[in-house]
């Protein structure tokens, strides 16, 4: 018999804690529904979309509402802290040990941000005074930094991560402080030390993102800038791909907000807006995202540890004939989508924002 392979045993290894959780259900890791908006207080609410976890197909049911008033869109119920973990986990840190299994739109969402789109972010910030200290919250392994730092060449870059992916980028040189935790529960002894904060793909991802603002403008120094990058719930392909648009990435994306809710709120906040985009921050991956989510939901499943048992030889051999089958079709969507960003990123069809906002001497921090 030949030898198991590590990556087969470290899933093994993983399986009974995973499948010891899934038997309490999963219904612990949300919160109650919430009756009302969380952005405006409305009580007219819709259901945007239902959804299984179509990215690494945990168990588990989410839906999306939208504000009927202000047309903000959030998780209802959201997942706790608790849950957060549950499915955030082997999505960061584990890929190494499930390599067999990692779904092709899981690596879409890994590879939107390129080095040539994090330089053209940082690029955004050239007409302003040049930073001395930059901040980038969400940072992950630092690459957005590694990369800005090409164009900042005089500038301090600093990263906040959840996790211990921050450390990481220290240690490879990608930035010069590591913050690891939440950047609420740190902003009180990073006040005003930064001319520059930058959240890329990162509030969609926060419980609350009025206090990742506030917080954000804590760490600000008077006159600085904020940096930030969103989906838009506004984008056509929402409603055309429904489910399989990779934007809603259920369970991760908390929030969903429209540009004019952001720029109410930096207004609220005292911030001058100074740029918005459309058109740049647009991610040409909307049609190869929906066809690898439809393609990988239709697969059989891979070795993962929160499946009850390994895939059989002949469903490993099967689900590798159909993946490399259906390859072709892929990267056709992928010249498709690319060929389409010119026009595209144009039009309703943008499927993200940029909004730079600088600090006021008088906007109020925590």
């Amino acid at each position: 018999m030949p030898p198991t392979p590590p990556t087969t045993q470290a899933v093994a290894r993983r399986r009974a804690a995973y499948l010891s959780e899934l038997a309490r259900g999963t219904d612990r890791f949300h919160e109650p529904r919430r009756p009302d908006c969380p952005w405006c207080g409305s009580r007219r609410l819709r259901t945007r979309l239902r959804t299984p976890d179509l990215l690494q197909h945990k168990p588990g049911t989410f839906v999306v509402d939208e504000c009927e008033d202000c047309a903000h869109a959030f998780q209802n119920p959201r997942l706790t802290a608790e849950g957060l973990a549950f499915y955030y986990r082997d999505f960061h840190e584990g890929q190494d040990a499930r390599a067999e299994s990692e779904t092709f739109a899981e690596r879409i969402l890994r590879a939107r941000a390129g080095r040539r789109r994090h330089e053209a972010a940082a690029r955004s910030m050239l007409p302003f005074p040049e930073p001395e200290s930059w901040l980038d919250v969400g940072t992950g392994h630092g690459h957005f930094p590694a990369a800005a730092k090409e164009v900042h060449t005089y500038t301090s870059f600093d990263g906040l991560d959840a996790t211990s992916r921050v450390d990481g980028a220290r240690a490879a040189g990608r930035v010069e402080e590591a913050h690891r935790g939440r950047l609420p529960e740190l902003a009180g002894r990073l006040r005003a030390r930064y001319d520059v904060v930058s959240m890329f793909h990162h509030l969609e991802h926060s419980p609350d993102p009025r206090e990742e603002l506030r917080a954000a403008l804590t760490v600000l120094r008077p006159g600085g800038h904020l940096l930030v990058e969103v989906p838009d719930p506004d984008c056509a392909f929402g409603a055309l791909l429904g489910k399989w648009w990779v934007s809603y990435c259920q369970p991760q994306h908390l929030h969903l907000m429209p540009l004019r809710n952001l720029l109410g709120e930096l207004d609220e906040l005292g911030c001058t807006v100074v740029s918005t985009d459309r058109r740049e921050p647009h991610v040409p991956y909307d049609l190869t995202g929906a066809l690898a989510l439809a393609i990988g939901n239709r697969l059989p499943g891979g070795d993962e540890p929160w499946r009850p048992a390994p895939p059989s030889d002949l469903q490993r051999t099967l689900r590798t004939a159909l993946t490399r089958a259906t390859t072709p079709l892929l990267a056709s969507a992928i010249v498709l989508d690319h060929a389409l960003a010119p026009v595209l990123r144009r039009t309703r069809f943008s499927n993200a924002y940029r909004i730079i906002a600088r600090r006021n001497a008088r906007t109020p921090t925590r």
